[in-house]
């Protein structure tokens, strides 16, 4: 009895649509019973999708990154800060360049932008860097249109094995003279550089630095 009432029910729909001017076929539900603003349940491929944007959310709230702020007023005194997700986990005071002109070659501080963050050491035995390095990627001044400046780090003043030296490239002090001050690179204390690389060592490194001033 039920089947012939919702039969009779249907049918009178479609006349009354039909008389209208209207196509009975759009005033019915799609097959599958769900209109086409109604949700489908899980399984399908708006779940799928909706399971894509939870993971992205999931990947982005568990990215380590770097960022470096430069202070205009005293460049010597910016900030390096270790970011995941959008939890800073620590900050470190920081110095670049001698000079707020980032297209200046070997003196100016660090262009504003996004870096790579390439491999990391703990032996590095460079001319000038030993020790504790973080390799960057090279970064042209000036929005991208300038001089390209190439052979940027992060580091300090220390010798291959960590330690502190004798010579003034190989020992550090805060003032007389003020050793954040750089080629261009980003320099840290040794201690700080040194708590840096456990801090990352034990959360996950990144990828990428960015510069802001």
């Amino acid at each position: 009895m039920g089947k012939i009432r919702a039969g009779l029910a249907a049918a009178s729909l479609a006349a009354v649509v039909s008389a209208a001017g209207v196509p009975a076929a759009s005033a019915a539900p799609a097959a599958t019973g769900y209109g086409p603003t109604e949700a489908r349940p899980w399984g399908t491929t708006q779940a799928k999708e909706a399971g894509v944007g939870a993971k992205g959310r999931a990947t982005a709230a568990s990215t380590v990154y770097l960022k470096f702020d430069k202070n205009p007023r005293n460049p010597s005194s910016s900030k390096l800060s270790v970011i995941k997700g959008n939890t800073v986990r620590a900050d470190f005071r920081a110095g670049s360049g001698i000079t707020e002109n980032e297209c200046t070659t070997d003196r100016g501080w660090l262009p504003n932008g996004t870096y790579t963050v390439g491999q990391h050491y703990k032996t590095y035995n460079g001319d000038l860097i030993k020790g504790y390095a973080i390799r960057l990627s090279d970064k042209r001044c000036n929005n991208g249109t300038g001089r390209l400046r190439t052979d940027l780090f992060i580091h300090s003043e220390m010798n291959r094995d960590g330690s502190q030296g004798s010579s003034e490239a190989r020992k550090w002090t805060d003032k007389n003279p003020n050793d954040f001050l750089s080629n261009g690179c980003i320099k840290m204390r040794p201690e700080e550089i040194k708590k840096l690389f456990r801090l990352l060592d034990r959360i996950g490194w990144p990828k990428t630095l960015k510069v802001v001033s």
